[in-house]
This record gives C-alpha cells, sequence and structure tokens, in this order.
C-alpha cells in the first residue's frame, strides 16, 4: 500500500494553491499531463477561496501556518497580476 499524503492545513493550502498554479497555465493539470492557457476567472476563484480560509482561519493558526499561507497568498496573487497583464481581454476580471 503507498504511503498517504500528508493531512495537514498546509497541505490543503498546497492543493488549493496548486489549482490556482493549473488555472494559470503555470503546473501541468494532473489528469491530463498538459498545461492549459490561463483561466482568470478560474484561477481568480481559487485565490479568493484561499483569501476565505485566511480571514476565517485568522488567530486559529499556528505562526508557520500563518506565514505559509501568506506566503501563498501573496505569490499567487502577484502571478495573478502578471497574468492579467498579459492578457488584453482581462480587464473586466477583478483582480483578488
Amino acid at each position: 500500500m503507498a504511503d498517504q499524503p500528508e493531512i495537514s492545513f498546509n497541505a490543503l493550502v498546497v492543493s488549493l494553491a496548486t489549482t490556482a498554479a493549473v488555472h494559470l497555465g503555470d503546473v501541468a493539470d494532473s489528469t491530463t499531463g498538459q498545461k492549459m492557457p490561463p483561466n482568470l476567472e478560474a484561477s481568480g476563484h481559487m485565490l479568493d477561496l484561499l483569501s476565505v480560509l485566511a480571514e476565517k482561519t485568522k488567530g486559529n493558526l499556528t505562526s508557520d501556518e500563518e506565514r505559509f499561507l501568506t506566503q501563498v497568498l501573496y505569490e499567487l496573487r502577484m502571478r495573478f497580476i502578471d497574468a492579467k497583464k498579459a492578457d488584453p481581454g482581462a480587464d473586466s476580471i477583478v483582480t483578488p
């Protein structure tokens, strides 16, 4: 039997962040193995979910978990902004 992946708060954050990265076109989809063109609406939705997670868990995380979530959100937001700048039709998409 294969080892089960770790179940932790950081693993949840990584899972959501990976989904955002797939939607940004940065990571290959695990089901197809292919990188997809950026889907800013879907990646923005994942950023919104991570933001809600950060808001709802505030004060209940260890300092390492809080630091990790803050860093992941920062990096994904910066990548989202870069992807939005590269897509001239993305003006209607709100930056998370």
